[in-house]
């Protein structure tokens, strides 16, 4: 990829590139991604190398042209967000080359149609009767708003595998709860962000 977005300090460890909020990928595991996830990640790269960048650049260069840059505002914010800009991109080009895209439509071995996979849309019920649908998608397509959470969450983790009419163990900070899976399917998901924010999970 592009040399132009190597780190300022050499110092910096490969971790100095994630967003706070970025949800962990679990050491030497593979960053399974749904195509709606790739599609969105890659047009916010697309979206920050062909506009946001070159216009900071841009603005970087004329207010450096207005004298005294230690009180230059525009000089200062631009730089500070340029630095940002710069370590969202090699987030996005670190994630997006290690991704391995599974699309939840792809067609199965006969008999497993019902069995929770990575990209299942899962309802499930709970001991007080509450019922709960998530789907089950890449570290960096949690959106608690249309219940998807992550492969490696504690309930992805729990339904994996199992199958439709399986009651699987939860453990959560208020102790274990047995959860009965109700339907598993499979469907295209959403692509963009919603309005909500997005959390580990």
């Amino acid at each position: 990829m592009n040399k132009a977005f190597t780190r300022e300090s050499e110092d910096e460890d490969d971790d100095g590139d994630a967003p706070e909020n970025a949800s962990p990928l679990p050491a030497g595991s593979k960053n399974y991604m749904t195509p709606a996830g790739f599609g969105r990640l890659k047009s916010e790269l697309d979206e920050l190398l062909g506009r946001e960048r070159p216009e900071l650049v841009a603005t970087i260069a004329w207010a450096a042209g207005n004298g005294d840059r230690s009180e230059n505002g525009d000089y200062i914010y631009g730089k500070r967000r340029l630095r940002e800009v710069d370590r969202r991109i090699r987030f996005l080009i670190k994630r997006l080359d290690a991704a391995e895209v599974v699309d939840p439509m792809t067609r199965r071995d006969e008999g497993e149609d019902d069995r929770v996979y990575f990209g299942a849309t899962v309802t499930v019920r709970n001991g007080k009767d509450e019922e709960r649908t998530v789907s089950i998608v890449g570290v960096d397509e949690i959106d608690t708003t249309r219940g998807y959470i992550s492969w490696v969450s504690p309930m992805a983790r729990a339904l994996l595998k199992a199958r439709e009419g399986d009651t699987v163990t939860l453990n959560t900070p208020g102790g274990m709860e047995d959860l009965d899976i109700l339907h598993v399917r499979y469907e295209q998901l959403a692509t963009g962000a919603s309005n909500a924010p997005v959390r580990t999970g």
